[in-house]
């Protein structure tokens, strides 16, 4: 008698010799560092954990595998231990907690579908507009620590520090009791009417302390602009007031608007050398976070120019971003969306190819010219994308900033050179308070 040979499909012969007795009774129960090697193998990727798989069981383990898509395998897998997975690279993936704030680009495509499903024509939009700014407000709760912060506090100001075309001033200003901003006005010294800048932080080494920082603000004032930064919330000099851990929270996402409003409110009032129909907002990072946020809910704001940043499937890592459940608003929001409420003013988005803003040429940045294109100014919404570069505030992000403003603001281009920019040892830029 004749003996045939059947051929072994290699799903088979990926699953171990345990898995083959499993049974309804067991809920087909495997270790899932098991089941991980076993799809890493079948898939040929690499899989690196943020998250503790030993001892961890799996039921219905094989059954969650879809042989036809690694990304599929791993939704059925992660979503029963509440982790998710994100793509490094075509061979390797992530497993992490699951993170609110960070979703896959895919979600972020369907969001701005959805979004721009809500609204046809200017007059939709403007209705969705009003009531989006008036809860992210509430929902930020900035009017309420606004109207609760120290009253006629009385500004900190050190001496003025004279350089090559601008000064710089450090500036401490009360909130609540004991509790204060801490930054820096670069002022040109050119007279006459000025725009103001004012300029969130975000999370590079060192905050408003650090080179690039000084360079930008340097540059920004020699060009005619002048430039407010000033210290996170729990990092600087608030730090010595309310400790690291105060930044990792959400009181820290409304005191770091509150920072920036409290900061604008005293420029107006107290300055006379202020063009107040030029008033900018730049940051990056968790800075450009700010800025977005800033532009929304302050309509003195006439330019803004978030940096490294907007995303629609990302929303700021941080609790200083992300704190206050700001993205729920009207039903299911997210940062583009959020920004979209700055139009028709001028606007520059500055994006790369090595972070989350990756996704802005093909997706944010559309949707942002639909939006201006209910106002017939899609020209004032701009995207300077630079596909391989990182995450950083480096030259070529910074001299996008400098032509942005240049532009909106009727800068003087012929002052820009970083190397005129003297940078400050930290303690000169430290508030020091009479003891």
């Amino acid at each position: 008698m004749k003996k045939f040979l059947l051929p072994m499909c290699l799903s088979a012969m990926l699953v171990p010799m345990q898995a083959v007795a499993q049974t309804y009774e067991t809920e087909f129960t495997r270790s899932v560092s098991d089941v991980m090697a076993d799809v890493q193998q079948r898939f040929g990727v690499k899989f690196k954990y943020n998250v503790d798989t030993a001892g961890v069981k799996l039921t219905y383990a094989d059954f969650r595998v879809r042989p036809y898509s690694i990304e599929q395998t791993l939704d059925n897998i992660c979503k029963h231990f509440d982790w998710n997975w994100w793509k490094q690279d075509e061979k390797t993936y992530k497993i992490k907690p699951y993170e609110y704030p960070r979703r896959h680009t895919e979600e972020g495509a369907e969001m701005l579908k959805y979004l721009s499903s809500l609204y046809a024509d200017r007059a939709q939009w403007e209705t969705r507009r009003l009531e989006l700014r008036a809860e992210v407000r509430r929902r930020l709760g900035i009017d309420e620590l606004m109207d609760s912060l120290v009253k006629d506090a009385k500004p900190i100001l050190s001496k003025v520090r004279k350089y090559d075309g601008y000064t710089v001033q450090n500036i401490a200003i009360e909130m609540t009791p004991g509790q204060h901003v801490f930054g820096s006005i670069y002022t040109p010294t050119a007279k006459g009417k000025h725009a103001l800048i004012i300029c969130p932080g975000g999370h590079f080494y060192d905050g408003r302390y650090r080179k690039d920082q000084q360079q930008r603000m340097g540059v920004l004032a020699r060009m005619g602009a002048i430039c407010v930064d000033f210290d996170l919330y729990g990092w600087g000099q608030s730090e010595d007031e309310v400790g690291a851990e105060a930044h990792h929270t959400s009181r820290a996402h409304v005191m770091q608007a509150a920072f920036g409003l409290r900061l604008l409110d005293y420029m107006l009032a107290n300055r006379k050398d202020i063009d107040i129909h030029r008033i900018g907002v730049n940051g990056g990072s968790g800075g450009g976070t700010h800025t977005i946020l800033l532009s929304a809910i302050d309509d003195r704001f006439t330019a803004a120019c978030p940096t490294v940043n907007l995303a629609s499937h990302f929303d700021g890592g941080c609790p200083c971003e992300s704190g206050k459940p700001v993205q729920l608003s009207c039903g299911g929001t997210c940062n583009a969306e959020i920004a979209a409420t700055f139009a028709p003013k001028p606007m520059m988005i500055v994006s790369d190819g090595g972070d989350w803003t990756a996704s802005v040429p093909e997706l944010e940045y559309p949707y942002l010219q639909r939006v201006y294109g209910f106002y017939d100014a899609k020209d004032n919404v701009m995207n300077v994308h630079l596909p391989k570069e990182k995450h950083d505030f480096g030259p070529n992000k910074r001299k996008a900033v400098y032509d942005f403003f240049i532009k909106a603001f009727n800068l003087d281009a012929s002052k820009l050179d970083e190397d005129k920019v003297t940078i400050e040892p930290k303690e000169n830029m430290m508030t020091k308070f009479d003891k």
